[in-house]
Order: C-alpha cells, then sequence, then structure tokens
C-alpha cells in the first residue's frame, strides 16, 4: 500500500515542533521552574493544542526532558571513558565530558525534588556515579588521589560541588566551558593545582 501523500511532512514537522517544545522547556523552567505549559507554548511558538498533543501535562515534559537528559549523560561517559590513562587525566576527561549535559539540563536540578522525585534522579546519575567512583578507586591505588576519604564519599563531595557550581550558572555567578571545574575537581580530589591545570589543559586540548 502506497503512503498517503503529506504523512511524511506532517511526522517531520511533528518531530520539530517537538525538539523545539523541548528545547524550550530546557531554556525556560532554568529561568522559571514554576513555568505554565501554556507559557511555554506561545513561547515555543506553537498552539497550546500542540504542546499537549505531545506532553499530556507538566509530569510527561518532565520525563521526556529526564529521558534526554539520561541519554545524553549515557554519551557523555562513554565518550569520557578510556581504561589506559592515568586517573586524573581520566577524571579531567570524564569532568569535561559531563559539564555540557549539566549546563544543558541544569534546571532539573530546580526540580528534582518537587516533580521528578530523588528515586528517579539517582537513576539518570547512576552511570556517571559508578564511573567517578572506579576512577576515584583507581587514583587512591595509584597515588595521584588523596586517600582521606573513601572513593565513594569522595565521589558523592565531588558530585555535590558540581551540583553547587551548576546552581551558581543558574544564578548567573559562574561561567564557565568546563576547564575551571574540571581543575576545581581535581584539586579536591587531591592533584596539586599547577599539576590539575596542566592535566586539564593538556586534555582540553586533545579534545578540541
Amino acid at each position: 500500500m502506497s503512503q498517503p501523500v503529506g504523512r511524511v511532512p506532517q511526522r517531520r514537522n511533528a518531530r520539530s515542533n517537538r525538539a523545539r517544545i523541548l528545547a524550550t522547556a530546557r531554556q525556560e523552567l532554568g529561568r522559571n521552574p514554576d513555568v505554565t505549559l501554556e507559557e511555554l507554548a506561545r513561547a515555543a511558538g506553537v498552539v497550546r493544542r500542540t504542546l499537549f498533543g505531545h506532553f499530556p501535562g507538566r509530569a510527561a515534559l518532565l520525563e521526556a526532558l529526564a529521558e534526554e537528559a539520561t541519554e545524553a549523560l549515557h554519551a557523555a561517559v562513554s565518550s569520557g571513558a578510556r581504561t589506559t590513562e592515568p586517573a586524573d587525566r581520566a577524571l579531567a576527561r570524564f569532568t569535561l565530558a559531563l559539564w555540557p549535559v549539566g549546563d544543558r539540563y541544569r534546571m532539573l536540578l530546580a526540580l528534582a525534588r518537587r516533580d521528578l522525585g530523588m528515586d528517579r534522579v539517582a537513576g539518570i546519575l547512576e552511570p556517571a556515579r559508578v564511573r567517578v567512583a572506579a576512577i576515584l578507586e583507581q587514583g587512591q591505588r595509584d597515588g595521584i588521589f588523596h586517600t582521606q576519604l573513601p572513593a565513594p564519599v569522595l565521589s558523592a563531595g565531588l558530585e555535590a560541588m558540581t551540583v553547587a557550581l551548576l546552581e551558581e550558572v543558574n544564578t548567573g555567578a559562574l561561567e564557565d566551558d568546563g576547564t575551571r571545574v574540571a581543575v576545581t575537581t581535581l584539586v579536591a580530589a587531591g592533584v596539586p593545582e599547577k599539576r590539575a591545570q596542566i592535566v586539564v589543559d593538556e586534555v582540553a586540548a586533545a579534545e578540541r
């Protein structure tokens, strides 16, 4: 059976509308977590019926953003994984790969407890947490990172610091492409500042 005329353009328009709505939601929710779906529809340049056709409610929209964040995080974890490099370079590479994802979806931090629930957020972050803990354990074994804290505890502390820095981006107090955060992360893990700066500069240059 031949495909009805106009079906492909309609599907393409639907995908385009959905992507535009999600992109607008990331931006507007970062500015105002209480923005309404009607306001999002206007900001996205679509009618209310179009938005509700894709996302019948706020929960559906936030779940779609959470799915996007999960996919992006998985991709960042995979791209930042190297098995044969020193732990300080691995942590720098991981932080640089992850920062754009955190920056893009930082509005989820404001919505986590109220709308998504901490269990859902924990599920999104699990691959990153596993990877960081493995890097820290390797670095502690190799004498690169300090051993004042067990690797899982140190990992939790670094995560909390990163979340706090992302919140500072939300307020406009911090602008960073990830390099300063990566240096700070290495220093917090026990790498001397000068060495941390060199490692991050080298990794960033190689990635570019």
